[in-house]
């Protein structure tokens, strides 16, 4: 019986793939030859805690931990927990539990900017009164007019020319909770002229009456992630500030304040998020999918989150391996799903056990093999690791085939059951189609087959030979299972295209899902744990859903045998 992955420790170095050279490490390489920050290499990943984590948040989580041990450094995962309106505890525990499941460790300490509230509130006065901040009136849609377009410059809020004193006066009042959200802010005083949007006298703080999951009604104005981001890198010591490329233009707003400060400064470095074909990865239209109940939750096996794809049955080292096959780039650019599931196939390969499994049974009787005899027969666990060894597979007079392993009316280079053809059983004998079974409606309800003693677990005596080696389960013995066959959610490659209406999940693949509630496995699966991983022969890749009873095993397909991405990429020119 194959244990649960996720009780085996996902870091094992023999299993990493060497790191590849990219334009960030040759960044950090340049810093270390020159002693920018003497030598030291520090990380960070700083999710917002206001959803699940998902595959692309997986590129910048391998990245980040990455780098802080391939250059013996440190990597702190840090929550950006700066709106309380959106965040909640239960999305804290998630990342931290998909973090590490997906492999990587922080030490004993996870850090949050609500760690530093009073720290930024205090630089924040600080730039006030240094004639660099004021508190302003303007609503969030006059500010918005204000700021200007990338083709024209802003202009100056009437309250920009606000003394420090009553600026000083506003903030404090501010911070007590006497003004209503949305009535004031504090913004930076930079250059409403810049060509750089993000330098118009950007926000630093809002007004937020909500309750914050760690500092509860404490505070209840809060610093914008711009102003909260390059403050809690310095505060931390990182060296390596690793951003998606969106932070781009967001870069000289991250110097600026640091400079303004004079405080510690790290480097802040922007690549390529990753996007995937055939789903959608931003955290706005997760949620949508989750609360208008378009799947069943955050983990749901459709999702491309961590927790989705855990329940999947995708591993930690073939996510790791897919990260590290897309590379870091400068451009964006959309990668293929395919590509995921061929480094899934890839590694399952390797360690999942083969068995037998039937998906839509047909009944099969061999009227020649005695009523109550049963056999056993040796079977190979995994032919890519011999050390898993074998089990026992036991055979009987009733047995369950694929229905699409029959047809009564077989076309040219159809090689399964037919009347009169033989076939070989896996591991046990030839058997030959003699009877059809047919119900009042005239749909195939049994076969019933003779069977070749001689060629038990080989070839004929005669030396004839079949076409066909089928996959089956002994009746007596099998287990009753559900099994869920998954597709794409989205029936498109790019879900993310405009539709008349702006509403994406016109795009939802209505056949996204699939519930086969009569399958049978064979025996040794029976208490096998949630998240074990499978090979059923001939049919793909499973996992032990954590919806299984005692009595019926849930599994999910991760996915199927056949691999194009492979097949296309061996094809495409040298």
């Amino acid at each position: 019986m194959t244990s649960n992955p996720d009780e085996k420790k996902q870091t094992d170095s023999a299993e990493a793939t060497p790191a590849r050279s990219n334009f960030i490490r040759d960044i950090i390489d340049e810093d270390n030859r020159t002693g920018k920050f003497d030598g030291r290499v520090q990380t960070r990943f700083p999710p917002e805690p206001n959803g699940y984590l998902h595959i692309g948040h997986a590129k910048s989580i391998c990245l980040n931990f990455g780098l802080a041990a391939d250059y013996n450094g440190k990597c702190n995962l840090r929550f950006d927990d700066t709106n309380p309106a959106k965040e909640e505890q239960e999305y804290i525990d998630a990342i931290i539990e998909n973090v590490r499941w997906l492999g990587f460790e922080w030490g004993d300490k996870v850090f949050y900017a609500s760690d530093y509230f009073e720290q930024l509130f205090q630089w924040a006065v600080q730039l006030i009164k240094a004639g660099k901040a004021y508190v302003d009136d303007l609503t969030a849609d006059q500010i918005r007019e204000y700021r200007g377009t990338l083709t024209q410059p802003g202009k100056e809020s009437p309250h920009r020319s606000r003394s420090i004193d009553e600026n000083m006066d506003l903030f404090e009042r501010m911070r007590k909770g006497e003004f209503p959200d949305g009535s004031r802010v504090l913004r930076a005083k930079i250059d409403m002229a810049s060509p750089n949007i993000n330098l118009r006298d950007p926000v630093l703080y809002r007004i937020l009456h909500a309750e914050h999951p760690r500092t509860r009604d404490k505070w209840c104005i809060y610093p914008m992630y711009d102003f909260a981001h390059g403050q809690s890198d310095s505060i931390e010591g990182i060296t390596h500030s690793i951003c998606t490329l969106e932070f781009e233009d967001h870069r000289p707003l991250y110097d600026w304040c640091l400079d303004q400060l004079g405080i510690y400064h790290p480097k802040q470095i922007e690549f390529a998020r990753l996007n995937l074909n055939y789903t959608v990865l931003s955290k706005r239209k997760l949620i949508k999918l989750v609360q208008d109940k378009h799947v069943r939750g955050w983990d749901d096996p459709r999702m491309p989150t961590l927790a989705g794809v855990r329940r999947l049955g995708y591993t930690p080292e073939a996510i790791r391996n897919f990260c590290d096959l897309i590379g870091i780039a400068k451009s964006n650019s959309i990668a293929e799903i395919g590509m995921l599931q061929y480094c899934v196939r890839q590694d399952l390969n390797k360690r999942a056990q083969r068995v037998m499994g039937v998906l839509k049974p047909l009944r099969v009787v061999i009227t020649n093999y005695p009523e109550d005899k049963v056999e056993e027969f040796d079977a190979v666990n995994n032919p890519e690791d011999p050390t898993m060894g074998t089990r026992k597979v036991p055979f009987s007079r009733v047995l369950y085939v694929e229905q699409e392993d029959f047809m009564e009316n077989p076309p040219n280079k159809f090689y399964r059951l037919s009347p009169g053809r033989e076939v070989r059983l896996r591991y046990a004998y030839f058997i030959k189609c003699v009877d059809v079974i047919k119900d009042e409606q005239g749909n195939v309800v049994e076969l019933h087959c003779t069977y070749d003693p001689e060629t038990r677990g080989g070839d004929a005596a005669d030396g004839r030979k079949v076409k066909a080696t089928l996959h089956w389960v002994s009746a007596n013995h099998a287990q009753a299972a559900e099994v869920r066959l998954y597709d794409h959610l989205f029936d498109r490659a790019n879900p993310n295209e405009e539709v008349e209406d702006g509403d994406f999940t016109a795009f939802i693949n209505p056949n996204s899902l699939q519930v086969l509630e009569s399958a049978w496995i064979e025996p040794s699966l029976a208490g096998a744990a949630a998240g074990s991983f499978y090979q059923f022969e001939r049919l793909g890749y499973f996992c032990v859903d954590p919806d299984s009873k005692t009595d019926k095993l849930v599994f999910n397909r991760t996915v199927s045998l056949k691999d194009e991405w492979a097949k296309v990429q061996k094809n495409q020119p040298s």
